[in-house]
């Protein structure tokens, strides 16, 4: 077996481990159903990344049309040193034909992204292996995401307090090249039926360089928190 091939099978074990792990916790409760989205939903949005230079920004998502053919979200970014706006369209809620899984890149899936699986259940577990029909990730491999679903947690935000059920994710993006691995992640996420919508994320990622050019650590590449200021539905 290649160095390359035990590598991949070693680290996509130990994110399933950790994925199992940290699926527990919270208290139990009532399966999430699917929310109902309506033109004008809205919700806004406070983030930040980084580490000793911290940028911060407000981020908007307005749902700017919803039919049983599908959903179109307009997501807006301002801040000091960002301004940016992108579109997800979605087939239904929780799952994402185009839009974003890290940062503000869109990327068009093939099979769409599940995002949430409704009824989004404790204890719940899925794992999804993708590509973005506008990167062509060979030699190396497509996008691989697991999420595991925990319990119920009171999460406090600016917006207010709610009940949110806990999302765990391991994700691995599919830009890998001849110098580097790819790109690791490990996210929080705090889903509240309550408003539709997630309502605190915890993003954490990071890559190594091949060849010990880095010395064998890691370098990372998102330490983000993103909370909830407001909410409006229709």
């Amino acid at each position: 077996m290649d160095s390359r091939l035990s590598r991949c099978i070693g680290a996509i074990g130990c994110a399933l481990l950790v994925v199992g792990c940290a699926g527990s916790g919270g208290t139990a409760g009532p399966a999430a159903p699917a929310p109902v989205y309506q033109a004008g939903d809205r919700w806004v949005y406070r983030a930040e990344d980084g580490f000793l230079q911290r940028v911060t920004w407000e981020e908007t998502h307005e749902v700017t049309a919803a039919s049983p053919q599908g959903i179109t979200i307009r997501v807006s970014a301002k801040g000091p040193t960002i301004n940016d706006q992108r579109t997800e369209m979605l087939s239904g809620p929780g799952t994402v034909v185009a839009g974003a899984i890290v940062d503000n890149e869109t990327r068009r899936f093939e099979p769409a992204l599940i995002r949430y699986r409704f009824p989004l259940s404790g204890g719940e577990r899925w794992t999804q292996r993708m590509r973005d029909l506008d990167h062509d990730s060979r030699p190396y491999g497509g996008i691989e995401r697991s999420v595991s679903v925990g319990g119920y947690e009171k999460i406090t935000t600016p917006a207010g307090a709610y009940d949110a059920i806990r999302l765990n994710v391991i994700l691995r993006l599919d830009d890998e090249t001849f110098w580097r691995w790819p790109t690791d992640c490990t996210y929080s996420v705090w889903y509240a039926p309550a408003v539709g919508a997630s309502v605190r994320e915890r993003k954490q990622c990071w890559y190594s360089e091949k060849g010990g050019l880095n010395g064998g650590g890691r370098i990372t590449s998102q330490n983000a928190t993103v909370e909830l200021i407001s909410s409006t539905r229709r």
